[in-house]
């Protein structure tokens, strides 16, 4: 990856993170080559690399990945997907559906699949927590079943589950690094629950069909990943931070800053994913994510705010202050740290890129794009 003294433009950050997906993921999308994918939830913040991952592969690859596309587009298409479908590469189609819908005889069968359709914002999620249960339940048992008729034991293939480290609640602190057999401390009735919940309950899904009808089923469980594609207002911490910077405000932390984070840059995950994708075991869960550095919610605003002043002039301050959402830290966990001791040693999962580094390279692309 590049050092922080390097001048980049946005659109150079995104093309030096394909490049360095496809080739830490390049065995994987060889195994993906000549097979059929489907990603839903393609128009969001995970969509938008591993579409144009998928695309870069393809355009050098003998026998490509015959990509779809679905989404229901409820905050508008993105401008990048749309300007893609102008542009219609071979081997991709892009579909406007609702994934609570069963897909029908018009969808072909696929070898594999990757379900990303969710709301992941606790803002958003909290406004709209029936279509968040929606997707993780309804819309995860809907292609499940449709691979369950269409699945051929002739063709490798996988149904990969977006799953969340937030499945695990507020863990224990005997359980942080916390590791896939950690059964979580989670709240059934709070504000997070139609997420945390709805994830458990779609892992529930996945581990018995499964072993009810022998399908490769895989879920991965994101520990905050963060880079550019998260739209700034999804109000998660990292793209909340950035637009505070861009806006020339001060950066304002709606707590005291205490709780600790690991945080994982999306070439990182990206790699993770495609790796458990074709690597992982039947019924089996992975964390992906990185170990170190475990930091406060106050440390990162001010590397943040650091990063900024060196590479941007930025001049404003980290402030705290209280949230104007009542509800904004209920159930919000003390510490996320994954151990991934079985992604490492089962996928071969290492992830490289340093905190500082994807930052740096996360402000630059919100910079250069204004989103």
């Amino acid at each position: 990856m590049e050092t922080l003294g390097r001048r980049l433009d946005g659109r150079s950050v995104v093309d030096e993170d394909l490049d360095a997906i496809v080739a830490a993921s390049r065995s994987e999308l060889d195994a993906l080559s000549d097979s059929t994918l489907l990603v839903t939830g393609g128009g969001g913040f995970l969509g938008y690399y591993l579409i144009q991952c998928v695309l870069r592969y393809n355009a050098g690859a003998p026998a490509p990945i015959r990509l779809t596309v679905i989404d229901n587009f409820m905050r508008g298409t993105p401008a990048w997907l749309a300007d893609l479908a102008r542009r219609a590469p071979a081997a991709f189609e892009l579909v406007a559906h609702d994934v609570t819908r069963a897909l029908d005889a018009s969808h072909a069968p696929y070898d594999y699949i990757m379900h990303a359709a969710s709301i992941a914002s606790p803002v958003v999620y909290r406004k709209h927590p029936i279509e968040t249960i929606d997707a993780n339940v309804w819309g995860l048992r809907a292609l499940l079943e449709h691979y369950r008729r269409t699945y051929s034991r002739e063709r490798p293939g996988c149904l990969l589950f977006f799953s969340s480290s937030e499945i695990y609640g507020d863990p224990d602190p005997a359980h942080i690094p916390t590791r896939e057999t950690y059964h979580g401390n989670v709240s059934c009735t709070g504000p997070r629950a139609c997420y945390d919940e709805s994830k458990r309950f779609g892992e529930t899904l996945c581990v018995n069909f499964a072993a009810s009808y022998g399908l490769p089923i895989v879920s991965v469980r994101p520990f905050n990943n963060f880079g550019p594609g998260l739209n700034l207002d999804d109000r998660r911490v990292v793209p909340d931070f950035a637009a505070g910077i861009l806006a020339g405000r001060d950066i304002e932390v709606f707590s005291d800053g205490s709780p600790t984070r690991t945080f994982c840059y999306v070439t990182d995950a990206i790699s993770g994913y495609l790796k458990a994708l074709v690597r992982g075991r039947p019924g089996e869960a992975y964390n992906i994510g990185v170990e170190q550095p475990e930091i406060s919610v106050a440390q990162l605003a001010e590397l943040m705010r650091a990063l900024a002043h060196e590479h941007f002039g930025y001049r404003g301050r980290v402030v705290f202050g209280n949230p104007r959402d009542g509800q904004y830290l209920t159930d919000n966990p003390g510490r996320r740290c994954p151990c991934i001791d079985k992604a490492r040693d089962e996928l071969g999962y290492r992830p490289t890129v340093p905190l500082a580094e994807g930052l740096r390279r996360t402000l630059t692309w919100y910079s250069a794009s204004g989103n």
